[in-house]
């Protein structure tokens, strides 16, 4: 097989350890576009294992834009996957399949990169601690508390969705119905008491603030809002003359909206 059907196959993968990694579409692309020119300029007959060779090249990549990222001081909230039903199709299909929660994404721009590579791949990718190691520049002890402290605030901030996609969908639906009218009660039936609403990764209201900030700004915008899916899940899109404006990710937990992430599109 030639090295570039090689790199074909494992090129999915890739993509979606580098969009965990940097939260940005466009930027896992460049991602792995660097970890093919890297493969070009490789010896391939030293490399044992191709794809885990890949996995630790394009982790590297990674991280080193993350670090220059943060040496900018650049404010950087994730891209959302949007699609709409109408627009799905075999390209749309293989990135929702890839796609995480844009609660977590949001959480994980929270992380250092050190942290964030280490829950990425081990967490999500199952790569020994040994190997992240070496791309951090720690020992695998060193390593493992990394995962283990990004975890502990994942876990704080990302609540682990419930499945039940139907009931997702049921629930977003009734809470844009609610605030198209501005519904306060409804909407605070649909809200866990201690639900969260965070603003391009920022907490700016939590429990009824929630449901009385959606009530006052819901008929205004809800006109202009339609349910979409946002990283695979039922969400909400606003859409202006120029297209979409912003992007809103619910996380059900135990029937309940536990966390609403509004996104605005630069």
């Amino acid at each position: 097989m030639l090295q570039a059907e090689q790199f074909e196959e494992h090129r999915p993968h890739l993509q979606a350890v580098a969009y965990r990694m940097l939260g940005s579409v466009g930027e896992a692309e460049d991602a792995v576009q660097e970890t093919w020119l890297r493969l070009t300029r490789s010896d391939r007959d030293a490399i044992d294992n191709l794809g885990g060779w890949l996995t630790t090249v394009v982790g590297r990549v990674c991280i080193d834009m993350l670090r220059a990222r943060r040496a900018r001081r650049e404010e950087h909230t994730p891209e959302p996957i949007v699609v709409t039903e109408e627009d799905r199709g075999p390209e749309q299909e293989a990135l929702l399949a890839d796609s995480v929660g844009l609660a977590l994404m949001v959480v994980l721009e929270t992380l250092s990169p050190a942290e964030r590579l280490a829950f990425v791949l081990h967490d999500m990718f199952a790569m020994p601690f040994d190997e992240i190691a070496a791309l951090v520049d720690r020992s695998p002890d060193a390593a493992r508390q990394l995962a283990s402290r990004a975890r502990r605030r994942v876990r704080g901030a990302a609540p682990s969705p419930d499945g039940d996609f139907a009931r997702q969908r049921e629930l977003v639906d009734a809470f844009l119905a609610a605030a198209r009218v501005g519904d306060f009660e409804a909407l605070l039936g649909l809200l866990a008491p201690d639900a969260v609403l965070r603003l391009d990764g920022r907490p700016i209201r939590t429990g009824s603030d929630v449901a009385r900030l959606a009530a006052a700004n819901g008929p205004k915008f809800a006109p202009s809002c339609r349910v979409v899916l946002v990283n695979g899940a039922p969400g909400m899109a606003v859409y202006g003359p120029k297209g979409v404006m912003g992007v809103t990710g619910f996380t059900i937990v135990d029937g309940r909206i536990a966390t609403v992430d509004v996104i605005r599109m630069r």
